[in-house]
């Protein structure tokens, strides 16, 4: 039976590329995120339900999801943002278990924005948080999406607070240095994960 380790970072902390570091080392991983914007476009049942829920303008004049549009609905009003989560984590959660029961590893790692807001963490072996200093992760971002200071760290401001998710994780990497730092950082996680010493 495969353990399921949730891996979790705010925007501009890294998570993406630690997942790929621990990609690189031959264990499976599952991109939530990335699933989640393929399965808004590929599940035909979901896409009626969020166009039911969002109009006509969800999805463009190519019947692909629009996540700009719809972003932009949602962050202004919370309930709508909690109706479109409950339509589309339940379709990533069946993508999940199905792609789950393909792996034949140890460990598989579940990458994932909302691991605990969402509580996902209490449905793992164990929890890896990514997170760097506030400041850091403003400055990747806006150098990364061109995004301004006050748009990225309204984003941050909307996500769960750091330190309460430090408190809930088991394993956490610190991603403020570079990323010979953090491939360190993630190699020493993945040992202690194993039962090996440092």
């Amino acid at each position: 039976m495969n353990k399921i380790i949730g891996l979790t970072g705010g925007i501009g902390s890294g998570k993406t590329t630690v997942a790929k570091f621990i990609e690189d080392l031959d264990f499976p991983v599952y991109y939530s995120d990335d699933r989640a914007k393929e399965i808004v476009n590929d599940d035909e049942d979901l896409k009626r339900r969020i166009l039911a829920l969002l109009g006509d303008k969800s999805y463009d004049g190519n019947g692909l999801y629009d996540r700009k549009y719809v972003s932009g609905i949602v962050f202004q009003n919370s309930e709508l943002l909690l109706k479109l989560n409950a339509l589309i984590h339940p379709a990533v959660k069946i993508d999940f278990e199905s792609w789950t029961a393909k792996q034949n590893t140890a460990f598989i790692f579940k990458e994932t924005a909302l691991l605990f807001e969402l509580d996902l963490h209490k449905t793992c072996y164990k929890s890896v948080l990514v997170t760097a200093e506030d400041n850091i992760r403003i400055k990747r971002v806006m150098e990364r999406d061109g995004k301004t200071y006050r748009e990225v760290e309204a984003v941050i401001q909307k996500q769960m607070p750091e330190k309460d998710k430090v408190k809930l994780a088991d394993f956490v990497i610190y991603n403020n240095t570079d990323l010979a730092g953090l491939k360190e950082e993630t190699d020493r996680m993945l040992m202690k994960l194993a039962g090996l010493p440092d």
